[in-house]
């Protein structure tokens, strides 16, 4: 069985991390409830559709979220000429979400998305605010 549903994300910063788990969650236990058959094993997609912005897997700590901005920081500044730039004038944005990705894939074991014991999963923004950002979820099972 395939199922796709999506998400609608609104970011309040130029760099915001979302923790999008509980969310995700809420949407498998709706699958359960409104389809005939529904996905107790398997996998989910998670896919934003923007270029500037990302999907990742990692621990939801304060600090460990603080230090991650700041090492994308470290990694691709603001404002270095980029070509990109003389476009869009977000060029750091794109460069950074390339670092990233745009996709995740996480396990469905028992009709719950199977993460570690201290795994969350994040839209990170990287070009806001933005308002309507889309996530794609498609989940496949049995």
């Amino acid at each position: 069985m395939i199922i796709n549903k999506s998400l609608k994300i609104n970011s309040n910063s130029n760099f915001q991390i979302i923790d999008i788990t509980n969310e995700i969650s809420r949407i498998l236990d709706e699958i359960k409830f409104n389809e005939p058959n529904s996905i107790s094993n398997g996998i989910l997609t998670i896919f934003t559709k923007h270029s500037t912005s990302a999907i990742v897997v990692n621990e939801n700590e304060r600090g460990l979220l603080s230090d991650f901005e700041f090492i994308l920081d470290e990694l691709v500044a603001d404002k270095n000429n980029y070509a990109h730039d003389r476009i869009d004038n977000n060029a750091s944005s794109h460069l950074k979400s390339f670092l990233l990705g745009s996709s995740e894939t996480i396990p469905i074991v028992d009709g719950k998305i199977d993460l570690g014991t201290w795994q969350s999963i994040f839209f990170v923004e990287l070009d806001g605010p933005r308002r309507n950002r889309t996530i794609d979820l498609v989940f496949i099972g049995e």
